[in-house]
């Protein structure tokens, strides 16, 4: 008796401390329960045509108005936030007609990046990650390891890339590339390298009762708390491992099986496809870091739906007009659903979101694009070109 009243005394504490640790769990936001909308139906009942608010919209509104009200950003403003990638260059500057670009060591540097590249002033570029194609580099790219510690004169340049929050130098590069205007190359994440090999087959028609896409498999506590606040006010699907509420990750390819590209299918190769059906795509940062602005966005935007965005203070210099929900410009998360469900049932307000590709209205977006990843071998050929690769004096 004495001992089956130890072995319950255990037992209870065993359970005790589960339940404690479950209780840090949840409000850490690690752990994740059903959403208030996690008894929504799967298969959305009514669908909406985006080329028919695209319609009123143009009847009522139209796009002359729509460049009037936007006309002081026609044109790329002068946001120091994004560098002019294609300003004027002197071609008497470079001293080299060809630079070879060798990647080294494990990055996560899209591999259809490497190419031979025609760039400015004749210039040729070569870039790649395979050293049997340059036996001679004029300059070395590392990512995640950091470069030698000395560079003597006939040693290629020493360039290092950090597109992480915190732009850490390795305090030994001759170029340093970021996210950030201020450093020596600028490098966006607006451009189509990313998403080369994703299905591009998006939805002329939108999720009346089902509104909101997420998906997120890094469940940051900060990032998951904001996601759960704002999503259990709004009917959504969540397709990744945080906060899911359609029974399992890759459930879109079921949803919509018209995004299947690959067979077996890659649980990346539908993102822009399945966010197509969707009106919002809500796109939360993993740090709000002045410029840091990743594909979370732009995917959403490249898909044809209107971003909620919690990001980057300075998100209005990356973007175009009048094209992003920016969620922290809202008192409160039930302010911002309210608006979300205002906008969402309001077709001709819905569709002024997506005039600027239409009309052509792009603003600083432009700039964006043009120092994005697609456009930074050239760049980076460049700036090595004007140094004289390996003939530039040891730093």
């Amino acid at each position: 008796m004495q001992q089956f009243r130890f072995i319950s005394i255990n037992s209870l504490a065993i359970m005790m401390l589960v339940i404690f640790a479950c209780t840090i769990y949840y409000f850490s936001g690690f752990l994740d329960f059903p959403s208030a909308y996690s008894s929504i139906s799967l298969v959305p009942k009514s669908r909406s045509s985006l080329l028919g608010a695209y319609r009123k919209w143009d009847s009522e509104v139209g796009c002359q108005q729509f460049r009037h009200k936007y006309k002081g950003l026609i044109r790329s403003n002068n946001s120091v936030s994004v560098q002019d990638a294609y300003g004027e260059v002197k071609c008497s500057v470079l001293k080299m007609n060809h630079v070879a670009v060798l990647v080294k060591g494990r990055t996560w540097l899209p591999d259809n990046l490497d190419n031979l590249y025609s760039c400015r002033c004749g210039l040729s570029c070569l870039w790649t990650k395979s050293p049997v194609l340059v036996d001679k580099p004029d300059a070395l790219l590392f990512e995640t390891t950091l470069p030698p510690l000395l560079r003597k004169k006939g040693d290629p340049l020493r360039v290092y890339l950090d597109l992480e929050p915190g732009r850490r130098r390795s305090a030994v590069e001759d170029i340093f590339i970021s996210y950030h205007a201020s450093d020596d190359i600028q490098a966006t994440y607006a451009g189509g390298l990313f998403h080369n090999n994703r299905n591009y087959k998006l939805s002329s028609t939108k999720n009346d009762d089902i509104l909101v896409y997420w998906s997120s498999s890094r469940c940051v506590p900060k990032r998951n708390r904001l996601a759960k606040s704002l999503l259990s006010l709004l009917p959504h699907h969540s397709f990744g491992k945080c906060l899911n509420n359609v029974g399992g990750r890759n459930k879109a390819l079921s949803l919509y099986p018209e995004c299947v590209k690959f067979k077996p299918p890659k649980w990346w190769d539908h993102l822009h496809c399945a966010m197509s059906h969707y009106k919002f795509v809500l796109s939360i940062e993993n740090t709000e870091t002045e410029s840091y602005v990743t594909e979370k966005l732009f995917y959403a935007l490249d898909s044809g739906a209107v971003p909620i965005y919690f990001g980057a203070p300075n998100v209005w210099d990356f973007v175009p007009p009048h094209s992003i929900i920016d969620g922290n410009k809202f008192k409160s998360v039930e302010d911002l659903a309210t608006y979300v469900k205002d906008l969402a049932n309001d077709p001709i307000a819905y569709a002024e979101y997506h005039a600027w590709r239409r009309c052509g209205v792009l603003g600083n977006y432009q700039k964006t694009r043009a120092a994005s990843l697609d456009t930074l071998p050239c760049r980076l050929c460049e700036a090595v070109s004007k140094k004289g690769g390996t003939n530039a004096k040891p730093s």
